[in-house]
């Protein structure tokens, strides 16, 4: 039996783009076996096994200027520039709930990816239950060095997944998932360039050098994933959605249409490619 994943990378708020992909995606009925998210596609990526299509962008164009939820006045209170307390516990189970129980009513098996700080590794971690420590391995995943702080969980210490494994086709792969749809925030020829933020990481994480040097050789592994997953898409097993150009976002924003915008991009990209992913994952 042919197993489906869909797997998700991070880009911190281009990650709407996958929210807009997604949610053509559920309202086409489209299900797979198992997903994997990284960073922000861990934190959106959720909403498809809970079946709350729309979800994403509702809460981030509702809190995009709420300094509680993410701001620099969060970071200098609290050392996270997503609030932690707000963003990842108070909006998912007062504010805009969270549907713990269609999340693990639904048989998807939900991975996330987080990086351990003290080896540099990645970590994937299965999500089989809701509630509170589930939104903090989603927090962890999604923990941008210098403005987050780390996150322990499971005996270690965590910080954004994207760091080890950006894209982890392969890892879906080994774990017998053959054919895959692969969402990426950037556009086709898209090159990653070396940190230029990489000498204050280095500051900031002084005492766990094998972290560092993991930033460090960010670039060079994520542009071999891009190589990676270009072959298995010439290969017949992954189709990729990607952005038709740059997405014109950063990293944080406060602009409701801006995220609109964004998110809009990825529900015509889902849109214009609907039936080729549908006789992909039939096939």
């Amino acid at each position: 039996m042919t197993r489906k994943g869909l797997v998700l990378e991070g880009g911190a708020m281009r990650g709407l783009f996958s929210a807009g992909v997604m949610d053509v995606m559920l309202e086409a009925g489209i299900a797979f076996d198992g997903i994997v998210g990284v960073s922000a596609g861990a934190a959106f990526g959720c909403n498809y096994k809970s079946h709350q299509a729309g979800r994403a962008i509702r809460y981030n164009m509702r809190f995009a200027r709420d300094k509680r939820y993410c701001s620099w006045w969060s970071f200098f209170r609290t050392g996270d520039l997503f609030n932690a307390k707000f963003a990842y516990h108070t909006v998912p189970s007062e504010l805009d709930l969270f549907d713990n129980a269609a999340f693990e009513a639904d048989p998807t098996e939900y991975y996330v990816v987080c990086t351990d700080v003290e080896s540099g590794e990645a970590v994937y971690h299965l999500l089989e239950k809701g509630g509170h420590q589930a939104y903090d391995w989603i927090r962890a995943s999604a923990s941008m060095p210098v403005v987050s702080k780390m996150v322990e969980l499971g005996g270690k210490k965590l910080l954004d997944g994207g760091v080890a494994d950006s894209i982890p086709l392969q890892f879906f792969e080994e774990k017998g998932f053959s054919r895959n749809v692969v969402v990426l925030t950037q556009p086709d020829g898209y090159v990653k360039k070396k940190n230029p933020f990489l000498p204050l990481m280095r500051l900031w994480l002084r005492k766990y050098p094998n972290m560092v040097r993991a930033l460090a050789e960010r670039h060079l592994m994520y542009n071999r994933q891009l190589e990676y997953v270009r072959a298995r898409e010439n290969a017949g097993s992954a189709l990729v959605i990607r952005p038709p150009h740059a997405l014109d976002i950063g990293h944080v924003s406060h602009n409701p249409e801006e995220m609109k915008a964004v998110y809009d991009i990825g529900r015509k990209t889902a849109e214009q490619q609907l039936e080729q992913i549908k006789r992909f994952l039939e096939g």
